[in-house]
């Protein structure tokens, strides 16, 4: 099979999918949100930071994040967001413009090489594309005095090769991509790769647009370890992924959009991610949304807090993540958006009020879930280039 040239391509693309749990979040949030109080949202040393001195709208903070990630109410409001405001004044802009980490960074690429402002205090790309914002000099250092609840990051992401002891970025949820569908459309469970082939009609199936978890799940399931891959178990898993292409299963490379189209019934079945299977049930009144782990494996990711450079509130910005930082409060974002959070202290807070939602291994992953998950290892900056150019070539046709 001919390959393109490799290329240093713009776009490069994420999305995420996910699972259908029983857990009412809304009951949760009856409990959780109607009686926390002030001191109960700070810990030991926040409060000082939080007390900052209010900005007026036109100088709020602008927080860019992905849809379907923070906790909302049925009017469209964002509870802990709008809690934030009220205790300390400093008004929040919360937009969902990230689809894709790659689509989304092209936007603000050019001005971010100039050394401008983005319109952006905090944004939240995932780690790998947050490695490349720090490693090009695109991230704020983070003032540790404004974020005192930092110490209450899970100890295992407190020291990533690309920003050892975070003095860049701060994790904000993590999940797995795995396979899901519509339990309307499709006969029993998906358990395996092959299970999607077999089972699901042709032309009724969505992969991520991101290359990292359409690819990792695509090695998996032909006994690659995607942490220590080869060049060659990338293309063996290329050339599947292309066959099932040519082969007229596969309709579409998407990210965040899948949603509407597997809402619409377009979409039956997808590679995608641990948690918003959970918010389309919810925000659709329905059942028919499942996420399961593929049985070889699904993969890991962290999506990444940041203050980009020149934002002219940091300080702010830093209250903002200290403040989301505080177990009770990662608790309740958690029981929404149901992917796993880096807040050690956040399982008691929500046991204190739902156990059931404490053995949520989508939330609270125990070791066994762990150990069906692989995060795919880091590319030097030659094999971005080329996988990438290579799985974009594909997307592209």
């Amino acid at each position: 099979m001919n390959r393109p040239l490799p290329e240093d391509p713009m776009v490069r693309q994420l999305i995420k999918a996910a699972k259908n749990t029983k857990v009412s979040r809304r009951g949760f949030l009856a409990g959780a949100g109607g009686t926390a109080t002030t001191a109960a949202l700070m810990t030991a040393g926040g409060a000082s930071t939080l007390a900052l001195s209010g900005c007026a709208a036109s100088d709020a903070v602008v927080w860019v994040n992905w849809e379907l990630y923070l906790d909302q109410d049925d009017d469209g409001s964002y509870p802990t967001l709008e809690r934030f405001q009220s205790e300390t004044g400093i008004d929040v802009v919360y937009r969902t413009d990230i689809d894709d980490n790659n689509t989304w960074f092209a936007t603000v690429r050019d001005q971010l090489e100039l050394g401008q402002y983005i319109d952006a205090d905090i944004v939240t790309p995932t780690e790998w594309m947050a490695a490349r914002w720090i490693q090009n000099g695109y991230a704020s250092r983070l003032n540790e005095a404004n974020i005192p609840n930092k110490k209450n990051l899970a100890p295992a992401l407190a020291n990533p090769a690309h920003d050892p002891g975070r003095q860049f970025s701060l994790p904000w949820q993590g999940g797995f991509a795995g396979l899901c569908w519509n339990n309307e459309r499709v006969d029993g469970e998906l358990r395996t790769l092959d299970d999607m082939f077999d089972k699901v009609e042709k032309g009724k199936i969505v992969v991520l647009s991101e290359m990292r978890d359409t690819m990792g799940v695509f090695m998996m399931a032909q006994g690659t370890d995607i942490t220590r891959f080869t060049r060659d178990d990338f293309y063996n898993a290329l050339d599947a992924l292309e066959q099932r292409v040519q082969d007229g299963f596969i309709r579409n490379f998407l990210g965040n959009a899948y949603k509407e189209e597997l809402i619409n019934g377009d979409v039956h079945a997808l590679i995608g991610w641990s948690g918003d299977m959970t918010q389309l049930n919810f925000e659709n009144d329905t059942e028919r949304f499942e996420f399961a782990f593929p049985e070889s494996g699904a993969t890991l990711w962290n999506d990444t807090m940041m203050i980009p450079i020149e934002s002219p509130r940091q300080a702010e910005a830093e209250a903002l993540m200290n403040y989301y930082y505080d177990p009770v409060v990662a608790a309740e974002v958690a029981a929404w958006v149901n992917y796993v959070t880096p807040v050690v202290g956040a399982r008691e807070a929500v046991l204190d009020i739902d156990p059931e939602l404490a053995d949520e291994e989508l939330i609270f992953p125990s070791e066994e879930t762990l150990a069906k998950t692989q995060a795919f290892r880091s590319l030097t900056d030659e094999e971005d280039a080329e996988f990438q150019a290579a799985f974009q070539a594909l997307i592209i046709g």
